[in-house]
């Protein structure tokens, strides 16, 4: 392809190592991206509270999609652009159907408040029994009614004895169709994520290219999981970890080098050098 006139780039498994930091190959490539006017954005499934200490490694880099496109965050303003939730009647609504498809899951939503810090409420809820898939405290435990009194980006379904694929296989037929949600996940371990219905990292990536006056052709995208899947099918060359999961792999244009091996790096230094 052209010299891409927006590059967007998945965080974990993709632009991080195993210490969540990018590396310095890659931060040299990101700063190159921008030096040449080009907007390098961050679509991530991570909440914007996450984003900052993501962000302070990439200083020029403005706008992130999170939330698995839910949410658009200004960066530097902690200011949240947008939001779409879910609603409360429907968070209960899609808890019970996995609740029914999957004996023993358990479930946690994330809400958003004006920033990434805004304090008026806590962004993480979960029930009793939610173990994490990552290392965590940042959430607060209530009972299972409690945690759908409020809209949400997203809502977690945990089942830590199961693989995300095979859940995804038993909530799909059941939470298909009209049920009003997208089921996808970026974590292998047990770990489902649910938005509401049209929500993707592909529609968070077409409104910042938009809101730029770009198309989808004018776009690369990097990514791992099948979160990502839409955003590389969305923009005109769609980049495939070496890492990846193989819906991943079978959908890219192009597979780099894995995230441990700077394969962000790779394609961006075709167009972009300092």
């Amino acid at each position: 392809m052209q010299q891409p006139r927006l590059v967007a780039s998945d965080v974990d498994g993709t632009l991080l190592g195993p210490d969540e930091l990018p590396s310095a190959r890659t931060r040299a490539s990101v700063a190159n991206v921008l030096a040449s006017g080009t907007p390098f954005v961050l679509v991530t499934g991570r909440p914007p509270r996450w984003i900052p200490r993501v962000a302070e490694h990439l200083p020029g880099v403005a706008v992130a999609v999170c939330a698995n496109g839910a949410v658009l965050y200004d960066i530097a303003a902690d200011r949240v652009l947008s939001a779409v939730t879910l609603a409360p009647e429907r968070l209960a609504t899609v808890a019970e159907a996995c609740a029914r498809a999957l004996p023993g899951v358990r479930i946690a939503v994330e809400r958003v408040g004006r920033s990434a810090f805004d304090g008026d409420a806590p962004s993480f809820v979960c029930e009793p029994g939610y173990r994490h898939a990552w290392p965590s405290n940042d959430h607060r435990i209530v009972p299972r009614d409690e945690v759908f009194t409020r809209p949400a980006i997203k809502l977690l379904a945990r089942h830590p004895e199961m693989s995300s694929d095979a859940m995804a296989a038993a909530l799909a037929p059941v939470l298909g169709g009209d049920s009003g949600v997208e089921l996808t996940f970026s974590n292998p371990a047990g770990l489902v994520e649910i938005a509401p219905a049209g929500v993707s990292k592909a529609t968070g990536l077409a409104t910042v290219a938009a809101e730029a006056g770009l198309a989808a052709g004018d776009a690369i995208a990097f990514g791992d999981m099948p979160n990502d899947i839409p955003m590389l099918s969305w923009v005109g060359h769609g980049v495939a970890m070496a890492n990846g999961h193989p819906e991943v792999l079978a959908v890219a244009d192009e597979v780099t080098a894995t995230n441990l091996a700077d394969g962000v790096a790779l394609v961006l230094e075709r167009w972009f050098s300092g």
